[in-house]
């Protein structure tokens, strides 16, 4: 504000979307794709308008990932530290709009959390139900019946051995490393994981998982490795899509690429 700087310059200058800017002033973290392009959002918009953006990115760290959801009740509880911090930033960006209210109430990450562990209890419980109203098998076995039933248990845990490797391989892994700048859109499982981005150099490059991937690509300028090996990204004047999947990939015609709108 300081600076008279509109957002649409700063939209261009980083080729960070408007509403992605408008979410880091508001500190709406769950409006942004994930901590890393949090992160990296923020490095390029501190830069951007002369601040510090490594600075920017440790105090984030610091109050939003290492802290967690009592670091941030202590922030909201102390107003004076999140008024100079947004006073770093360069003041809030998007203009005519008042300041919204932060959510309260527990995480999604916390929910999922907590889920997780009620899951694995019940689990925990039945299984403890189901050995108890059933005779398991004898510790040590006579010798005299050790001969009948050793192969014949070896066998009985072969396919459960075998369903796990099936369903560890069914998942595939994407990594994307731009060499210049390219949209990308990728779809795993019916979430987007980059949801219609410029990628640049600079972005950082996580590999994701899932058991199937859409993908579209602007341009070739991108390094694709897809379960660990490289795939070969021909040039090309129009979008490229691709369908991936753990046994390998196909290629997707206009009409079946995604677009993440």
């Amino acid at each position: 504000m300081r600076g008279r700087i509109d957002v649409s310059e700063i939209e261009a200058q980083t080729k960070i979307r408007a509403k992605y800017l408008r979410a880091l002033e508001n500190e709406e973290w769950d409006l942004l794709p994930g901590p890393t392009f949090v992160k990296s959002f923020l490095r390029t918009y501190g830069q951007a308008l002369g601040l510090d953006g490594r600075a920017l990115v440790e105090e984030y760290k610091l109050q939003y990932e290492h802290g967690g959801e009592g670091d941030r009740g202590e922030i909201d509880r102390q107003p004076a530290v999140s008024t100079q911090r947004r006073a770093r930033m360069g003041g809030r960006i998007s203009r005519g709009g008042g300041a919204r209210t932060k959510r309260e109430g527990p995480s999604r990450a916390y929910m999922a959390t907590v889920g997780a562990i009620g899951l694995v209890i019940v689990l925990l419980v039945y299984a403890l139900l189901s050995n108890g109203s059933s005779p398991g098998p004898a510790l040590n076995p006579p010798a005299s019946s050790a001969g009948r039933t050793g192969k014949a248990g070896r066998h009985a845990r072969t396919p459960a051995a075998g369903a796990t490797r099936s369903a560890s391989a069914a998942r595939a892994s994407v990594r994307l490393e731009p060499s210049a700048e390219v949209y990308v859109c990728l779809v795993g499982d019916g979430r987007k994981r980059i949801p219609g981005l410029i990628l640049t150099p600079t972005t950082p490059a996580p590999i994701y998982h899932a058991h199937r991937f859409e993908l579209t690509l602007g341009n070739d300028a991108v390094k694709v490795t897809v379960n660990g090996k490289p795939l070969a990204v021909p040039p090309s004047a129009q979008a490229i899509g691709y369908a991936i999947t753990g046994t390998g990939t196909r290629p997707l015609a206009s009409s079946e690429q995604p677009t993440c709108k």
